[in-house]
C-alpha cells in the first residue's frame, strides 16, 4: 500500500442508531475503492466489518472495527461502530480518535433514540459531523421529515447539501446543491451520470443552494464580505467555508445515500477527501500537563491507545492513533503512565479481521501493533524527551450490577482471569469482589451488554460456564 502524508489521511467514524446502515455503508466504500470485489451484506453475514462469530449470529455490530479505503489520492480510515446503547464504550473510544463523524439517519424513522445519545458525545468531543440520510430506497422514506427532525434535535446548523428527487422504491437520483448538479445512478448503483438539474427541480435547488451559501457565509467574515460583494460564492469558497465551520462544530452538512443500492457513497468519500479535516487541521491535543501537541509528522513520536483486543495465538492487539511524529517498527517508546519502555515490533494497517504490515505510520494515521506487555487503553506512548501524556477517554459509568460465578466449582481462578481480559478490552465493564456479600460483582451497561460479556467469558476460557444473579 502507498504511503500517505498527514494531509492525505482522513479519519472518520460511522455513527447511528442500530440498523441505520453503518456496516453496509462501510462495505460500499471498500467496494467503490476497489479494495473488495464483491459487496457483502449484513443479511448474508459476510461483510468485512462484522467478522466476529457473535455478530454474524445476531446480524448486527457489537464491537467497533477499524477499516481503511483509498479514494482519489487519500487514505480514509473508517471506524464502524455498534448502534445499541449498551455498547456506547465502543462509540466513545472511536470518537476520541476520529476527525469527522458520519451520522447515519434511517430515512424511514428519522432521528432515533440512539442518535440522540451518540450526539451528546459528539458535542463533548466537538467532532466535525456529517449527516447521511440512508435507506432512501425504502417505501416509507421521508427525507424532508428526517431533515426537519435533525434540525429540531441538533439545531439550525444542520444544512442540506443534497436532496433526493424520487425517494422510495424507485430511488436513483440526487440533486447536489453544493455542486449544482444531479446524479442519476444505474439500477445496480455505483458510478452515476452527472446531469443538469431538471427544470422542475431548479427552484428548489436554487433555494437550497442559497441557504447553504448563507449558512457558510454566516460563519466566516471574509466569505460574508465576498457574498455581499458578488451575491454568490463559488464551489471552492464554499468548500473552504464548510471545512472551517465543521472544524468549529458550527455546520453539519446533510448527504443522501442508499448504502444497500450503493448509491451516493462515492460522492460522500469525495467530500470526506476534499472538505473534511485531516488531523493536522484540527485543534492541537492538550496533554495532561496542559501543553499543546501539534499533529506534525516531524515532531516527537506520540501515540494514544484507544482500543485493545485479545486474539488466540497472538495475544493483545493494540489499536492507536499517531498524534505526533512518525512511528516505525523497532522504535522504543515510553509509556507515559507507568514509565515502562515498550518496543514496537510490528505495525499494521487494519482491514476488519485482516492486518497488513507497514513500514511506518505518520502523524494523523491510525493503525495497530501487537505484544505491548505493559500498555492498556488510555495509555500514551512517546519517544524519549518531553512527557506527552494525552488526556484519557472518560468512559460512561455502569448502569447495571449483577453477581457472577462459575457454574462448576473449582473454576473461580479461570473466571477471574477471563474477567480481567474482558475489562482490558472493554473499560465500561467493572468487576468488584465484595467481602461483605462474598460475591464477585460485575458492573455493565445493560442486558445486551451482559449477554455479550457472558459470550466473551465462555469463549476466552475453555469449558468455562458462568451464571449471573
Amino acid at each position: 500500500m502507498a504511503n500517505f502524508d498527514t494531509a492525505h489521511v482522513k479519519n472518520i467514524v460511522l455513527l447511528g442508531h442500530a440498523g441505520s446502515g453503518k456496516t453496509t455503508l462501510a462495505e460500499c466504500m471498500l467496494f467503490e475503492a476497489g479494495l473488495i470485489t464483491r459487496r457483502g451484506s449484513v443479511e448474508e453475514r459476510n461483510t468485512v466489518g462484522d467478522f466476529y462469530e457473535l455478530e454474524r449470529e445476531r446480524g448486527n455490530s457489537i464491537f467497533s472495527k477499524l477499516l481503511h479505503t483509498q479514494w482519489r489520492g487519500y487514505k480514509i480510515n473508517i471506524i464502524d461502530t455498534p448502534g445499541y446503547d449498551d455498547f456506547v464504550g465502543e462509540v466513545v473510544s472511536a470518537l476520541r480518535v476520529a476527525d469527522t463523524g458520519v451520522m447515519l439517519l434511517n430515512a424511514s424513522f428519522g432521528v432515533e433514540v440512539g442518535t440522540d445519545l451518540i450526539w451528546e458525545y459528539t458535542e463533548k468531543f466537538k467532532t466535525p459531523m456529517i449527516f447521511a440520510v440512508n435507506k432512501l430506497d425504502q417505501d416509507k422514506a421521508d427525507f424532508d421529515r428526517t431533515v426537519a427532525e435533525a434540525k429540531e434535535h441538533f439545531g439550525r446548523n444542520v444544512v442540506v447539501v443534497q436532496y433526493p428527487t424520487n425517494q422510495g422504491l424507485e430511488f436513483d437520483s440526487i440533486v447536489d446543491v453544493l455542486r449544482m448538479v444531479m446524479y442519476k445512478f444505474p439500477a445496480e448503483g455505483g458510478k452515476p451520470q452527472k446531469l443538469e438539474i431538471p427544470e422542475e427541480e431548479r427552484e428548489k435547488a436554487d433555494r437550497l443552494h442559497k441557504e447553504l451559501i448563507e449558512a457558510i457565509a454566516e460563519n466566516d467574515e471574509g466569505l460574508m464580505e465576498k457574498y455581499f460583494d458578488k451575491g454568490e460564492l463559488d464551489e471552492d469558497e464554499m468548500k473552504i467555508g464548510l471545512k472551517k465551520a465543521m472544524i468549529n462544530h458550527d455546520l453539519f452538512p446533510v448527504f443522501c445515500i442508499s448504502a444497500k443500492k450503493n448509491m451516493g457513497s462515492g460522492r460522500l468519500m469525495g467530500f470526506i477527501d476534499n472538505v473534511c479535516p485531516s488531523a493536522n487541521e484540527m485543534p492541537p491535543q492538550t496533554t495532561v500537563a496542559g501543553d499543546k501537541l501539534v499533529c506534525d509528522a516531524n515532531g516527537q513520536a506520540c501515540i494514544f491507545i484507544y482500543k485493545t483486543i485479545s486474539e488466540p495465538h497472538i495475544g493483545e492487539t493494540s489499536y492507536f492513533k499517531v498524534y505526533s511524529g512518525t512511528v516505525k517498527p523497532g522504535m522504543e517508546l515510553i509509556n507515559a503512565t507507568n514509565g515502562v519502555t515498550e518496543k514496537i515490533h510490528q505495525l499494521f494497517i487494519v482491514e476488519g479481521e485482516r492486518r497488513n504490515s507497514t513500514n511506518e505510520l505518520v502523524a494523523g494515521d491510525i493503525g495497530a501493533t501487537i505484544k505491548l506487555k505493559h500498555t492498556h487503553v488510555n495509555n500514551t506512548l512517546h519517544s524519549r524527551g518531553k512527557n506527552l501524556e494525552l488526556q484519557p477517554i472518560e468512559f460512561p459509568t455502569p448502569l447495571m450490577t449483577v453477581c457472577v460465578e462459575p457454574t462448576q466449582k473449582g473454576d473461580e481462578e479461570k473466571l477471574s482471569i477471563a474477567l480481567h481480559q474482558v475489562m482490558e478490552e472493554d473499560p465500561t465493564v467493572k468487576v468488584e469482589v465484595s467481602q461483605e456479600l462474598r460475591q464477585t460483582l460485575l458492573h455493565c451497561q445493560g442486558e445486551l451488554h451482559l449477554a455479550v460479556i457472558k459470550w466473551k467469558l465462555e469463549h476466552i476460557a475453555k469449558n468455562l460456564h458462568v451464571k449471573f444473579g
